[in-house]
């Protein structure tokens, strides 16, 4: 689950809420060991995910940085070329 959390941090455009919410939601579900809470437990999963995204988006707003934003179409293709080498490992046939 924790692979699914990405930076936020120092990109241009600015991280937007639905990136915020979905690190929230991942890291909450992280922490409670389960992707789906039961209805018994479904609002103080809601009320975690709110208050985690609050204070995500706290962070990204009062952190300061001196490097350039980094761009995510660059981070995005960076991101495919490790896949692609990472499973291109795992399925090279066995010689």
């Amino acid at each position: 689950m924790c692979r699914n959390i990405k930076t936020l941090a120092n990109f241009e455009p600015p991280a937007t809420e639905d990136e915020v919410r979905a690190s929230a939601l991942q890291f909450v579900r992280k922490l409670s060991g389960t992707t789906r809470p039961t209805r018994a437990n479904e609002a103080a999963f809601e009320h975690a995910v709110t208050e985690v995204a609050a204070a995500a988006r706290q962070l990204l707003h009062a952190l300061e940085s001196s490097a350039a934003p980094r761009d995510r179409e660059v981070e995005r293709r960076k991101a495919q070329a490790r896949a692609q080498r990472r499973y291109a490992q795992v399925r090279a046939p066995a010689v």
